[in-house]
């Protein structure tokens, strides 16, 4: 069904895999669309209660397909300066949204990621919720190297993730980050010693998650994303908003008699 991508689902998962390994997962036009494309239908598929995104091959993403930058060079024939540059802020922006889809997916994603990590993977890796990665991952902002400024989320992200001095100075050196120090960072929440050992051990992480109620996890990120962005009191506000509108649900109800009969609740998608 899709051609850069490898999904499956089992057991309310969705394993979501780059599959470009000949291509060290750099991602075309194409594929960035495909991106959006899944993770939209992610969110409105009711059997996903969690995602797994992972990496085929060597690597686990290394960003923009060198043949997406030459489509961006093939503005300069042009002559026009404004609908030149008008063509090439609508370019930054469809990229933009192609990874805000990850955000915007109301469903948990949780990214496992080995060795590289690369440029526009780092944009993609920061719009996940958690991040796992293997101790010889690498996480490396290369714009810096190619004449660049992160322009698709790295720069508005990773400092959020990881404050604002260790992203800077990853943005200025294009220094490799590894696994473990990633670790002592928090730009991931565990290193693994190798692929198969992350893989199971995000994937059970992934089943637990899908195992909660539905709405509460959807209704957690979302209030998760709103606290990252507004003050503690206007968070607070929101938050007794949200609950007067969410909180007698029927996952509450099966939450209750499952804690009174010592049985596991079966909740709706």
């Amino acid at each position: 069904m899709y051609k850069s991508f490898k999904v499956d689902i089992n057991d309310h998962v969705a394993s979501v895999a780059f599959n470009r390994p000949e291509k060290a997962n750099s991602l075309h036009r194409e594929a960035w669309e495909e991106l959006q494309l899944i993770f939209e239908q992610m969110d409105e598929n009711p059997e996903v209660r969690c995602i797994v995104l992972s990496g085929e091959g060597k690597h686990f993403c290394a960003g923009i397909d060198l043949s997406l930058l030459m489509d961006v060079n093939a503005y300069n024939k042009i002559e026009c300066e404004g609908r030149k540059r008008e063509l090439v802020r609508k370019f930054i922006l469809i990229l933009q949204e192609n990874i805000s889809a990850i955000e915007k997916c109301r469903k948990p994603v949780l990214a496992a990621i080995h060795n590289g990590c690369i440029g526009g993977g780092v944009d993609i890796a920061t719009a996940c919720d958690i991040r796992y990665c293997t101790d010889d991952a690498y996480f490396q902002v290369k714009e810096v190297d190619m004449g660049l400024v992160a322009d698709i989320g790295t720069m508005q992200r990773l400092p959020k993730v990881v404050g604002y001095g260790i992203a800077a100075e990853m943005a200025y050196t294009g220094k490799k980050m590894l696994g473990p120090e990633a670790k002592e960072i928090g730009l991931v929440n565990k290193s693994f010693t190798d692929k198969e050992s992350m893989m199971k051990g995000v994937m059970a992480m992934a089943k637990v998650i899908a195992s909660k109620p539905p709405l509460v996890i959807r209704g957690t990120k979302h209030i998760l994303q709103y606290t990252r962005d507004h003050s503690v009191r206007e968070s607070l506000e929101y938050m007794a908003t949200f609950n007067a509108a969410y909180l007698l649900s029927d996952d509450l109800t099966k939450s209750f008699e499952a804690a009174m009969t010592r049985q596991k609740p079966r909740f709706s998608n």
